[in-house]
């Protein structure tokens, strides 16, 4: 393990609308480390998330992601630290009215990219990556739901991420196709980025281990700080 965190959290509370959720968030997340965020729903894990890519207010002694500065980030500066992250929700997030292609090449423009060729070259690694060429002109609608998350993937490693953060990204797939998509993480993480997803699914942690982090009654148990 390298000692390159991508994220350093201490003493972060995570508010909601106001509403305090977790208090005394304390970890640190490497590079090519998968960690599991878990816990009942309501407990704070898409909120600790959001904070992560400064969709909620980091309040804490330091947050920092990507070598970003949560606190002190102004609101021009967040485009900046979402493309050295990849972000997958559960309910895919695609645009029904766009191919595949379209969609990752929305994302690109989006980002900054011009150059023709070097658009097409990343589009063709990233679907690659994700075993999905032979659907690049297919539209959502005309997708499986496993093949809409790994379109999703791709689009989340599109410019390089350092890390990946996923939200329940199995939530809506049945078991084998999640083990799929489980198998596709993995294999992204190892290529040296950091994973961090949450989920319900206790039986995907059972066959793909890795640390796990709980939300639990307002704070958080890292199974890193554990002794067996």
């Amino acid at each position: 393990m390298e000692d390159n965190p991508v994220v350093i959290l201490q003493d972060l509370s995570v508010f909601q609308k106001n509403r305090l959720v977790l208090a005394h968030v304390n970890f640190q997340v490497h590079q090519g480390e998968f960690v599991y965020l878990i816990g009942k729903t309501g407990s704070g894990k898409s909120s600790l998330l959001q904070t992560l890519f400064a969709e909620l207010p980091a309040d804490a002694k330091v947050a920092q992601v990507c070598g970003f500065d949560l606190k002190k980030l102004k609101k021009r500066e967040v485009p900046f630290l979402r493309r050295k992250l990849g972000i997958i929700f559960q309910d895919y997030r695609l645009l029904e009215d766009r191919t595949v292609e379209e969609n990752l090449l929305f994302v690109l423009k989006a980002t900054g990219w011009k150059d023709k060729k070097a658009i097409n070259q990343r589009i063709m690694e990233v679907v690659s990556d994700v075993d999905l060429i032979a659907r690049l002109k297919a539209r959502p609608h005309q997708l499986s739901g496993g093949e809409q998350q790994r379109v999703a993937i791709a689009r989340a490693l599109l410019n390089n991420p350092e890390l990946i953060l996923a939200d329940e990204p199995t939530g809506n797939l049945d078991p084998q196709t999640s083990n799929e998509i489980m198998r596709l993480l993995l294999k992204i993480c190892e290529k040296g980025r950091a994973v961090i997803m949450a989920t319900h699914n206790y039986n995907l942690i059972h066959k793909f281990p890795g640390r796990v982090v709980k939300c639990e009654e307002g704070s958080i148990v890292d199974s890193d700080n554990q002794v067996d």
